[in-house]
């Protein structure tokens, strides 16, 4: 649970200087390029793909993030990974034109399957990059302030964006809380003799409901203590407040917003020539792969 997102460590980098606004909005650029359509053929949005993923993993070096972290991420998508290629691999469907393997009934298995099983993971493996460094480069009080500055245009229609951003900051905070009153909770259980790593699936799940419901309870105790202490205290979501800390551009933002502009906008031109033009850029760069219809 706790390797889900990155925790947050300062350092004195470019990415941590950057306006948290600035990475929200990266962030959600280079989601959608990466699920742009960058062709029919494989190996071009495979070659695609990897350059983006270069740009993301260098990116995690420069922030200083530890890929042992992305790793420990990556095994809470196993699950999906084995699903995905059950659904891919047996249940063929679109232009498949490479047979894997044929049985004696007929019934083939097509390599397409197995890529776009893997290009879908690839993608979601880049996706969780992405959080990593959004989580591991920003405090959670500056993810909130970020996302608070886009809900902006919303105060038009009346919506409570302060009430919105407070709820997300409280969220955020009492993240790292949760888990350690988890921790503290299934060690206790497991002093009374709850297994929860042995057995099979429904063995298991019985064990989880021992730390689930004890859990629940702490979290309902723990935010009536809350609200209490903010009542106590005067607090009124829907009065105008000022804050210590004021979100501002500076030049690394200038910097990183150049740079972001000139990856996207590179992007959707290979996807753009991939589509509407054909331009296979695995021909292009590679002359001796023409013919390769993968």
């Amino acid at each position: 649970m706790s390797n889900i997102f990155g925790k947050f460590t300062h350092y004195n980098t470019i990415i941590h200087k950057c306006d948290p606004r600035i990475k929200i909005f990266g962030l959600i650029l280079i989601m959608v390029i990466c699920f742009l359509p960058y062709g029919n053929n494989y190996m071009n949005q495979l070659l695609i793909l990897a350059v983006l993923g270069l740009f993301i993993f260098l990116t995690m070096i420069i922030a200083k993030i530890n890929f042992l972290d992305l790793f420990k991420s990556l095994k809470m998508i196993w699950f999906m990974a084995i699903f995905l290629l059950i659904i891919n691999v047996f249940i063929p469907y679109g232009n498949n034109e490479h047979p894997m393997i044929i049985f004696s009934n007929g019934y083939t298995l097509y390599w397409e399957g197995l890529l776009n099983t893997f290009m879908v993971l690839f993608r979601l493996i880049l996706m969780i990059a992405l959080t990593m460094i959004l989580t591991s480069t920003t405090s959670p009080m500056d993810i909130t302030y970020g996302f608070e500055w886009f809900m902006m245009p919303l105060k038009l229609i009346k919506f409570p964006t302060q009430v919105v951003a407070m709820t997300m900051s409280l969220a955020l905070r009492f993240i790292p809380t949760l888990l350690e009153e988890a921790n503290r909770i299934m060690k206790a259980q497991k002093s009374r003799g709850v297994d929860y790593q042995h057995g099979f699936l429904m063995k298991k799940l019985k064990s989880i409901t021992t730390l689930i419901i004890p859990l629940l309870i702490s979290c309902f105790s723990i935010s009536d203590d809350l609200s209490l202490a903010m009542e106590a205290r005067g607090y009124d979501p829907y009065s105008k407040r000022s804050r210590y800390r004021i979100l501002k551009f500076s030049h690394y933002d200038l910097i990183v917003i150049i740079v972001l502009l000139l990856i996207v906008s590179f992007f959707i031109f290979i996807a753009v020539i991939s589509n509407h033009y054909g331009i296979n850029i695995i021909e292009t760069l590679f002359p001796l792969t023409k013919g390769v219809t993968f």
